[in-house]
């Protein structure tokens, strides 16, 4: 599944034309997310924020499944 924000993650503004904007796409292509920033400056900041403690999440849609922790 393939996700698109259209949220500049920096200033938290709506990009209203998405087309004529900077994107990036982080993903392995079947799943992923797509996030468009309102300039080359807030994706330049963007890439360059290191985060601590990065957590993976992994999930199973199945009927049964039930949420652990």
């Amino acid at each position: 599944m393939n996700i698109r924000t259209t949220t500049d993650p920096i200033t938290l503004r709506e990009v209203i034309d998405p087309e004529s904007h900077p994107c990036l796409y982080e993903g392995d292509g079947d799943n992923g997310v797509e996030i468009y920033f309102e300039n080359e400056e807030t994706k330049r900041l963007y890439l360059d924020m290191e985060l601590e403690g990065n957590k993976i999440l992994r999930g199973n849609d199945s009927d049964d499944y039930v949420a652990e922790g």
